[in-house]
């Protein structure tokens, strides 16, 4: 028996609607869409257009004109912060905050962009009470991670968004791992530019992800690509609406139909039974872990709520050979190191050495959690 437990990294399995949108398109229409003046290139068009609809659903916005298809979250990221800041500008971020966000904030650095780092408490927690100090008069921007994928720590965005609004700040979020799987609503955190990806929660393949934006943001956002777009063919210049401002070249079609299934999935279960689920999973795994000897729960204090993502040290063997002792006797997939997020495990003492990261997404089981559980045992217990 093989048990998928990597689901941080990518969801899996997919909801079976998914692939198969995505061979059908492939094997039956192949069509592009700004392109083609024929039936079935329409026909594409508007399972695009349905798709950016069912993403503004999903996270609270109402003009689905200004969702932005990309290739995954990073890109997203790094679209916004490198078309938005400028030398001089400031910029806080979370102290466990993904290089997703941190290296191009070095780069920018290096570019006269400054960014100071939120602290976080030893669970993860964002320490709220330390962010207004931290606002300087050149500060432009805070930018978050929603969860942490190293210990699943929840950040407080409802209340950062209120503080940006407070200072007038423009607020941009990551939300890899929440996506789908936790609420999100754009207007009511006050979120300015929400950057996410369709392979995690989302459900749908990689390859496909995107942003969406407030209207506000659209001229204050130098494009961070252009090219071909379909339309105003007579001009080299970039088109000023959207979503061509940012959409250039050939999009990832087979990606977004893919991320259509996945969110049509989503939206019959609703993210409240998603969430329910794997917290019941999360919280049955730690329970069965919580004595054992030699492992080291990172994270999941009292300070704060968590998702889906439990992090652990074996105190009694090298994280990387326990993870291979999961894979290989117990069938077991999990991931092992520093996740891409060196400053998380700064934050939460387990760096340079890494943790054994396990996440639970809707498709496990308790039995499959169980089983997880009696390897750890096993493997401590050495």
């Amino acid at each position: 028996m093989r048990i998928y437990l990597d689901n941080a990294c990518t969801s899996f399995p997919k909801p079976e609607n998914v692939p198969l949108a995505m061979s059908d398109y492939i094997i039956n229409s192949g069509a592009n869409t700004n392109r083609g003046c024929y039936s079935s290139a329409y026909d594409v068009e508007a399972l695009v257009y349905e798709t950016r609809e069912l993403l503004c659903s999903l996270f609270g916005y109402d003009d689905c004109k200004n969702v932005v298809f990309t290739k995954n979250v990073t890109e997203s990221i790094n679209f916004l912060l490198k078309g938005f800041l400028k030398p001089g500008d400031h910029v806080l971020v979370s102290s466990v905050e993904h290089n997703a966000v941190m290296r191009p904030l070095v780069q920018l650095e290096k570019q006269g962009v400054a960014f100071s780092r939120i602290p976080c408490d030893k669970y993860g927690a964002l320490m709220v009470s330390e962010t207004e100090n931290l606002i300087r008069p050149e500060t432009k921007l805070i930018i978050m991670t929603h969860a942490s994928n190293v210990c699943g720590s929840i950040m407080p965005i409802e209340e950062i968004g209120r503080i940006c609004k407070k200072h007038n700040l423009k607020f941009f979020v990551d939300s890899a791992q929440s996506a789908g799987c936790l609420d999100i609503d754009m207007k009511k955190m006050n979120i300015d530019g929400l950057c996410f990806t369709g392979h995690k929660g989302l459900m749908g393949p990689q390859g496909i992800g995107g942003f969406i934006i407030k209207e506000e943001m659209i001229p204050l956002i130098e494009p961070l690509i252009s090219g071909g777009t379909g339309s105003i063919s007579h001009t080299e210049e970039i088109p000023d609406f959207m979503p061509d401002r940012f959409e250039s070249g050939t999009l990832n079609l087979p990606g977004i139909i893919g991320l259509r299934e996945g969110l049509l999935y989503i939206k019959e279960l609703g993210t409240d039974n998603i969430r329910k689920k794997e917290k019941a999973l999360t919280e049955r795994f730690l329970a069965g872990i919580k004595n054992l000897p030699n492992i080291k729960i990172i994270g999941h204090g009292q300070s704060c709520d968590y998702c889906s993502v439990v992090s652990v040290q074996t105190l009694n063997t090298d994280c990387a050979l326990a993870s291979d002792t999961l894979d290989n006797e117990y069938g077991i997939m999990t991931r092992v190191g520093l996740h891409c997020a060196p400053s998380a495990h700064k934050t939460l003492g387990t760096y340079p050495e890494g943790t054994i990261r396990f996440s639970f997404g809707y498709f496990n089981t308790e039995e499959e959690t169980d089983a997880a559980i009696k390897a750890l045992e096993i493997i401590s217990n050495k």
